[in-house]
């Protein structure tokens, strides 16, 4: 028995999120494990670092799996590629001690969204972008984000009804900057609650748009509540860009 680490890129436009779920078959995690099974001739089920939500794309979601297949680790994306629909792409594959497990070690998880502010909806980037016809001031952006860089309790960044039991996480950087007529926040952290990076979005979107004072973060997260805190941006606008292991 072996264990094998994949990189995963996925546009997640059509599936439910990553994580498997009853009710449907329509998850990156499902099709993966179809895909290895069929790749591999044995049962296989993923693990994966992160379970992003449903319509959130990843350039570097981690998975690893069990097998005993005698297939080189580093040649498992080359085979299981040929099992995959167009969007989902396995970009690397390595063996890894049996130990390693991705959501129980030390991590930078870094990921970008995307903010549209052309006249008109740019078509080749619809899916990987929030389109908006409102103004943003950058610097009242980066000022909000300030105050959400180092370690608090995001309580009030997390949904509602999310089962966890530990709200505190740390923010090592958040960058706010121009691409042409793009805005991109940029968000590196020690690990993320659910829907917490749009949370972050749509918080900073509204402090740009002049609807929230900077300073106003301050009083969110004291709150410990997610009403205090700004709306869920899309999930198109949100893309998981990196993981670095420590």
């Amino acid at each position: 028995m072996k264990r094998i680490c994949l990189k995963v890129s996925y546009d997640g436009t059509n599936y439910h999120g990553w994580q498997r779920q009853d009710n449907t078959s329509d998850t990156i995690e499902e099709v993966l494990n179809k895909a290895l099974s069929e790749t591999l001739g044995e049962p296989i089920e993923v693990i994966g670092a992160s379970r992003t939500d449903a319509g959130v794309h990843a350039l570097g979601n981690i998975a690893v799996f069990d097998t005993n297949a005698r297939i080189p680790g580093e040649k498992v994306s080359f085979a299981v590629n040929k099992h995959l629909p167009e969007d989902i792409v396995v970009v690397e594959s390595m063996e890894v001690e049996q130990s390693f497990h991705p959501r129980k070690c030390d991590s930078i998880k870094t990921y970008d969204y995307r903010i549209s502010t052309g006249r008109f909806v740019n078509p080749t980037k619809r899916l990987y972008t929030y389109h908006s016809h409102n103004s943003f001031d950058i610097e009242r952006m980066r000022a909000g984000a300030g105050y959400l860089i180092g370690t608090h309790d995001f309580k009030s960044f997390c949904q509602t009804g999310a089962q966890v039991k530990d709200t505190v996480r740390t923010i090592y950087t958040l960058e706010v900057f121009a691409d042409g007529d793009e805005i991109i926040i940029r968000v590196s952290g020690n690990g993320f609650l659910y829907n917490m990076v749009r949370i972050i979005a749509g918080t900073l979107m509204d402090i740009g748009m002049g609807r929230r004072e900077p300073e106003d973060v301050k009083e969110m997260l004291a709150a410990l509540d997610r009403n205090a805190a700004g709306p869920t941006a899309p999930a198109c606008g949100l893309t998981l860009v990196s993981y670095e292991f420590l």
